[in-house]
């Protein structure tokens, strides 16, 4: 399997998944002094977790390595977060409530080419925030972010440079019909799923298609790309991948157009199992997504074999891509385990239990860890306990641990590296 090096990659806050990005060639210390203690010029690390609590719309920001340094904000319901602009503002996606708040991250970066200056404020929530019925999927790239609303046949697109000045301004991009999708731009077109006029009863969920090119009013510009079931979406160099019922499909821009490829599954995967959560590289042009309760799969959209398997002890729980060290991602299991996954090799490198047994019996939404890359550590919401551990990449062991009010469920992370002037 051949991976493709993305040239030119910046490394300030790029994001994977809700993961903030960190400079490779960082020299980290856990014990270094906090960012707004520097009284003087110099390189400055930070990273700030942002925590929604499972049972209260409550989200708590917190500086990783000085704790007490720490935020409370009200929220209508329980959140899904995510960082966009470049880390700059944290996106509270409120599913069963109907809504979307923005918060200020308080961290900010302004690329001068051989560095970054970071600027470092305490976060604050928006005066405004976006209301619709049912926002779900979620996509930031090219500049924009885009909204999908599944019960409203619409997504809202942001422009993200305007969102991180505090200026929320939608662009709505309508839909035929409202269905569980999404919506990414791709060149001069807009990519949205597309859902079946089939007739459903009460709540259940309408057939999706596949996904088909439009420009900025919903008209089309391109044929329908046969996805059945489209679920999960991804970017990663010059592709963007969604999982279907038949394999994984693959977009790209060509010309004014667009390109795509339908990857199917190979006969020696296990059978009746899709893939519909994808994680993508911002570094080496691969995907990594889940694969059945206790499985991933490598996706390379270029070369054979397009799919690489890899099998875990127990079922999954959550996992992440290591943007520091690419090759690298992580993956909690129901016992408890935290495995470091190479993904060159597809092989599990090393485990180490760092919570107790959560079993993925039960509901979908119920209270289990959440993951997050923090530059040289993996950020573990540990709901029973009340806390957040901060395990290390390099052993897997514990180096500290953070106290949470509530029930500390849904954590995503802001921050990198960057220089005061």
């Amino acid at each position: 399997m051949m991976f493709r090096t993305l040239a030119g990659a910046s490394t300030l806050a790029l994001m994977v998944a809700g993961v903030a990005v960190a400079q490779d060639s960082l020299d980290r210390d856990h014990d270094h002094d906090h960012a707004h203690d520097q009284a003087h010029d110099g390189d400055v690390t930070l990273y700030r977790l942002f925590i929604g609590d499972h049972d209260a719309g409550r989200v708590t920001a917190i500086d990783l390595t000085a704790p007490e340094k720490r935020w409370s904000f009200e929220t209508t319901g329980q959140t899904k977060l995510f960082p966009v602009a470049g880390g700059a503002v944290v996106a509270a996606v409120q599913s069963d409530d109907d809504a979307v708040h923005f918060f200020d991250s308080g961290i900010s970066f302004e690329d001068h080419g051989d560095h970054a200056d970071i600027e470092v404020s305490d976060p604050a929530p928006f005066d405004a925030s976006l209301t619709g019925p049912r926002p779900f999927h979620l996509v930031d790239h090219d500049g924009k972010i885009a909204i999908n609303y599944d019960r409203g046949g619409y997504a809202e697109v942001l422009d993200a440079a305007a969102l991180a000045r505090g200026q929320i301004e939608p662009q709505r991009f309508p839909q035929e019909r409202a269905h569980h999708g999404f919506v990414a731009p791709m060149g001069r077109n807009w990519l949205s799923t597309v859902a079946s006029d089939e007739e459903v009863a009460g709540d259940a969920s309408v057939p999706r298609l596949g996904l088909q090119a439009f420009d900025a009013e919903g008209n089309a510009t391109g044929d329908l790309a046969t996805c059945t079931g489209i679920h999960g979406e991804a970017f990663s160099g010059a592709y963007l991948v969604a999982g279907c019922k038949e394999g994984v499909l693959t977009a790209t821009s060509k010309g004014d157009g667009v390109e795509y490829e339908l990857l199917e599954y190979p006969d020696d995967l296990p059978q009746d199992v899709t893939t519909g959560t994808i994680l993508g590289s911002n570094a080496v042009q691969m995907f990594l997504g889940n694969h059945g309760p206790d499985g991933l799969v490598v996706i390379d959209p270029v070369d054979e074999p397009h799919f690489t398997r890899i099998a875990l002890p127990f079922r999954r729980v959550d996992f992440a891509l290591d943007s520091v060290k690419p090759s690298n991602a992580f993956v909690l299991t129901e016992d408890g385990s935290l495995h470091r996954v190479n993904m060159l090799t597809a092989e599990i490198e090393q485990s180490a239990q760092v919570t107790e047994p959560y079993s993925m019996d039960g509901h979908w939404n119920d209270a289990r860890p959440r993951i997050a890359m923090a530059g040289d550590e993996v950020v573990v919401t540990d709901p029973n306990a009340g806390v957040v551990r901060r395990i290390s990449t390099t052993d897997l062991s514990e180096i500290g641990k953070i106290e949470v009010e509530g029930t500390p469920y849904n954590i995503t992370v802001a921050g990198g590296s960057g220089v005061v002037h």
